[in-house]
């Protein structure tokens, strides 16, 4: 009776163990033959593809892929090399850094006319302060049409969306004499004046970027909200304390995208900034190539070059946050 509960089939492990043991055995004999018995020479040289089959099934996408960054890389060497030939023309720089001298970099610092450490701070300012606060009032219009029920909600987003479908140079016109006007009053606020360009830039802040918002605020369960709701946190709690936090990859994407749209713009910043302490980047660094008589265009690289230094950084910093920012939201 014990002999049986102890083995209730009999031979049945044996059976077993003998099938493994014969499997495992199998296995490393077809294993050792492939690679070679242990100290033997012999490797296993596996059939190199034929070149032709090579080239069709991967070659093709390896010669797409130098293309493109042949394609892509050359144009930013030639700019780096003609910020260093001091010959003042790109027509003479028929080959990359034959001539090498940093006298663009300084002559760009130390020209009275044309301050571009003026220019790079004045940059740096609107940038900033146009990207922090689009991404304020973006936030607040995503979290308010994706957890508040209200009427013209549907309808407000898509004015939005629509508003954003007629380019901002239609709006020149009427913008500069809406700051025309402006300074008869408020002289801060109207042309030639930072903080009117930055006010510009907000005006049209909302829309797309607030559609990409709304997208990945709909991906954060509304659960959280109703947990904080029960625990007496209001919408303005839930909204800096908790919901901040959750969507901090998109806030990224559109501070960055932002910073680099006032960054590169320049038909809004030149109508607006006349005097040439109060330009931008994009503004000032026309004057080099405008004059039909002397065009600096050694130095005007040299700013060039310079200039892509800060966006490249911010792009860094914020680079792992882009691509869950821009693909989080696409679902809903």
């Amino acid at each position: 009776m014990s002999d049986q509960a102890t083995n209730p089939r009999p031979g049945g492990d044996d059976v077993v163990d003998r099938f493994a043991r014969t499997e495992g055995t199998a296995a490393v004999a077809i294993a050792e033959d492939a690679a070679g018995a242990p100290g033997d020479d012999r490797k296993v040289k596996l059939p190199r593809r034929p070149f032709g089959r090579y080239f069709r099934e991967t070659g093709w996408r390896h010669l797409v892929g130098i293309v493109m960054i042949v394609f892509s890389v050359f144009p930013l060497l030639y700019v780096l090399s003609a910020s260093l030939n001091p010959s003042g023309s790109l027509l003479t720089a028929t080959g990359l850094f034959q001539t090498v001298s940093l006298d663009s970099y300084v002559e760009l610092f130390q020209d009275p006319i044309r301050p571009y450490g003026n220019w790079f701070v004045n940059t740096i300012i609107v940038g900033v302060i146009t990207s922090v606060c689009t991404v304020i009032l973006c936030a607040l219009a995503a979290y308010a049409f994706s957890r508040m029920r209200f009427s013209g909600r549907r309808f407000g987003l898509l004015s939005l969306l629509l508003v954003q479908m007629f380019p901002q140079l239609l709006a020149i016109v009427a913008i500069f004499l809406l700051m025309s006007a402006i300074s008869d009053v408020f002289p801060a606020l109207g042309l030639n004046s930072l903080i009117g360009l930055i006010m510009v830039y907000l005006g049209g802040a909302l829309g797309v970027n607030t559609f990409l918002m709304y997208g990945f605020f709909n991906t954060v369960p509304a659960s959280i909200d109703e947990a904080a709701k029960i625990d007496g946190a209001g919408h303005a709690r839930i909204f800096f304390t908790i919901i901040l936090r959750l969507v901090a990859p998109i806030l990224a994407v559109i501070a960055l995208l932002s910073f680099i749209a006032t960054f590169n713009d320049f038909i809004i910043a030149s109508v607006i900034l006349v005097d040439p302490d109060k330009q931008t980047l994009a503004v000032g660094l026309y004057s080099y190539v405008s004059s039909e008589t002397s065009k600096y265009w050694s130095v005007f690289s040299a700013g060039a070059v310079l200039a892509a230094i800060l966006p490249m950084a911010f792009f860094l910093s914020v680079q792992k946050y882009i691509v869950g920012g821009l693909t989080a939201g696409s679902v809903k």
